[in-house]
This record gives C-alpha cells, sequence and structure tokens, in this order.
C-alpha cells in the first residue's frame, strides 16, 4: 500500500520529517513553506515534486493521505485543523499548541473525523528511554518513589546565540519548557504515570531579549505518589549534565544514554535491550542546512532512528494494523495531557505556588 504524505515546515520538517517518513515506505508528493524560493530549493534538493506557500494547494496532490507539521507552535491550529477538515491523517510537531485549550479543539476535531492522529513526540521509542519505562512497570524496582530528570547543556549560553523569532517569544509558544521540557514530561507521563501537582519557576539563564525562558525546574507529584524533580538549561557553560533516575521501593533504575541499569538488594547489573526496541543509527542532516544555534539541536542525528519508528507506528495506524504497542506512538490525545502539564507549570511560576493538575 503506497501511502503519501506532505510535509509543512522547511526546517525540522525537512531536517528530519521527510527522512523518516520515506524510511518509513512513506511517499513524500509535496513541501510547504512560508518562502517561495527556500521552499522551492529544498523541495528540489529532497527530490519532492512539489513546493508550495499553502496547505490547501498540498492537499489538493492526487495521493496525499496524511499530513505531518513541523511549524511553530503559534502556527499549528489552523494547519491541523485545515489537513483534518480535508480528512487526512495528521502527525503534529511538539509543543502540540498554544495551550490545551487549544489542544483540545484539535482532538475533537481529529476524533469528528475519524482520522489518524499523532503528535511528535519521537523520543518514546529511544531504546534507553523505551527500556526505563518497561522496567519501570516490569515492578523490577518496587513502587517508584523519586524520579530525577536533568539535561545542562551550553546550547544557547552565547548572547549571540541565534534561534528563530518565535522561540524567544513566550506568546508564540517559544522557550525551553516547550522545545524540552515537552518531551520530559511525555516520558514521565509513560514511565510513571499522570501528574498531580507542579511547582515551578521558568528563569532565565542567558542574557538574551527573549520573553520566553532558557532553563525550568519543576518539583512534581504524580497520582501514584512518585515524586520528582525536573530541570533543564540551555544556557549552562559547565560541562553537560545529564540524569534519568528513578529510586524505587525495591531498587533504582537509571539511564546513561541508551544504556539502562538496576541497583537492588542483589547488586547492580544491566539490562539487556529487546531487539524490537532497536532502531537504526544516529544520521546527521545535511551540515549547511543548520542554519541557527538551535538547529544544533538536531546535528548529532539522534532523532532519525527514533523519529523513523514513529513514522513506521504513523504508517501501520493508516494501514489498520496494530502497530508496536509498547510503547506506543502519542495521539492528540497524549498532546492535551502534555499541555496542561505545560500549563500548570507556567501558571504555577506565574503566580509563585503549587498547582493541581485537572484529573
Amino acid at each position: 500500500m503506497t501511502i503519501g504524505a506532505a510535509v509543512v515546515g522547511t526546517g525540522f520538517g525537512c531536517l528530519t520529517h521527510v527522512r523518516a517518513l520515506r524510511a518509513a515506505g512513506f511517499e513524500v508528493h509535496a513541501l510547504v513553506g512560508r518562502d517561495p524560493d527556500k521552499t522551492a530549493a529544498r523541495a528540489e534538493r529532497f527530490e519532492i515534486a512539489h513546493g508550495f506557500t499553502s496547505l490547501a494547494e498540498a492537499l489538493a496532490v492526487p495521493g496525499v493521505d496524511a499530513v505531518t507539521i513541523a511549524t511553530p507552535p503559534h502556527t499549528h491550529a489552523p494547519l491541523v485543523l485545515e489537513a483534518v477538515g480535508a480528512g487526512k491523517h495528521v502527525l503534529c510537531e511538539k509543543p502540540f499548541a498554544r495551550d490545551a485549550a487549544e489542544a483540545r479543539i484539535f482532538l475533537a476535531a481529529a476524533e469528528r473525523a475519524g482520522v489518524v492522529h499523532f503528535v511528535g513526540t519521537e523520543f518514546r521509542f529511544a531504546p534507553g528511554q523505551a527500556l526505563l519505562a518497561r522496567v519501570v512497570r516490569s515492578g523490577a524496582i518496587g513502587e517508584p518513589r523519586l524520579a530525577t530528570f536533568l539535561l545542562h547543556i551550553p546550547l544557547l549560553a552565547d548572547p549571540e546565540a541565534e534561534v528563530p523569532v518565535w522561540w524567544g517569544d513566550a506568546a508564540a509558544g517559544g522557550g525551553w519548557l516547550g522545545a524540552q521540557g515537552s518531551h520530559v514530561v511525555d516520558q514521565i507521563r509513560t514511565t510513571l504515570g499522570e501528574f498531580a501537582s507542579v511547582s515551578a519557576s521558568l528563569p532565565s539563564v542567558g542574557e538574551h531579549a527573549w520573553s520566553a525562558e532558557d532553563a525550568y525546574l519543576v518539583h512534581f507529584r504524580l497520582r501514584n505518589g512518585c515524586a520528582g524533580l525536573l530541570q533543564s538549561v540551555a544556557g549552562d557553560r559547565g560541562p553537560m549534565l545529564f540524569a534519568t533516575r528513578v529510586a524505587g521501593t525495591r531498587g533504582t533504575v537509571w539511564a546513561e544514554g541508551d544504556r539502562v541499569r538496576v541497583a537492588d538488594a542483589g547488586g547492580s547489573r544491566d539490562v539487556a535491550c529487546p531487539p524490537e526496541l532497536a532502531v537504526g543509527a544516529p544520521d546527521p542532516p545535511p551540515p549547511d542546512l543548520l542554519v541557527s544555534a538551535y538547529d544544533l539541536l538536531h546535528s548529532t542525528g539522534i532523532d532519525i532512528g527514533p523519529y523513523t519508528r514513529l513514522a513506521e507506528q504513523f504508517r501501520a495506524r493508516i494501514e489498520g494494523a496494530p502497530g508496536m504497542l509498547d510503547p506506543a506512538p502519542a495521539t492528540f490525545a497524549d498532546g492535551v495531557a502534555s499541555m496542561e502539564v505545560l500549563d500548570a507549570i507556567r501558571q504555577s511560576a506565574r503566580e509563585g505556588r503549587s498547582v493541581e493538575l485537572p484529573r
């Protein structure tokens, strides 16, 4: 079965979406961008037949069954609703929406249309993340009690570090919480359970003229009683700091990249990764397409393997097959749940108090 796709967005859309879709067996018929010259040039470079400046033109191309959206979050609403309204299956990037209220509109529209709807949380399929989630859910460490998620990097430490205009604008959905924190919020939900409350700060560490943050610090409590810390900064000039660790009543599990280890009363050991969780090796995108400091997040190509697995699951669902069930891909319902957490974090930081999540 041949499934055709249109990709909206000439940045991450070309760096990852086009390549992952093709690796998963899609035919990419159209590329949509704002700048006609840039869109035409990138369509030609990636051997895409059509380069358009409107989604409507792409939807009219014969054989386009699905649309993937890799544009800034404040642009998602009209694109998602137009694609869904045309009966197309949709994979939309994160941050999913500007807020949970907008996300609920997306979900309702997709459910009415009866289309497949995914969110671009590809790191659910990163082997280390997927394996750690399985270890926790297996009961190997007992009941999770304390979880720690840390990431400090120097990516945006330089005051001259270039980012897209929207990224530095809080009103447009920019900032480090949405860019990186949304992935970790999704990881916590799929590994440990749903959020009950958050208490947060959204500091700006670098000397940038942005209204959006470049760091976040969140103390969270989950419905199952597990507590944790979610902390990251993109402007830390010191050595890189990374930790993903869950302590439970009978043991602790942690990740070192894709290596997962467990410590309990019997000692420490590596956890073997089952073959079905393996993904393709990192495949860096063309370096001349990395035009901003923010683009360097994708310079290693570590996202292409997990994104290809996500695209494979997107295709399987379109074809009516169940696809991989563990990990399951994120749907628009997950997008709503994650946006509720991001909204609560922002409210907590704004009001200086703990915020409860809706049940």
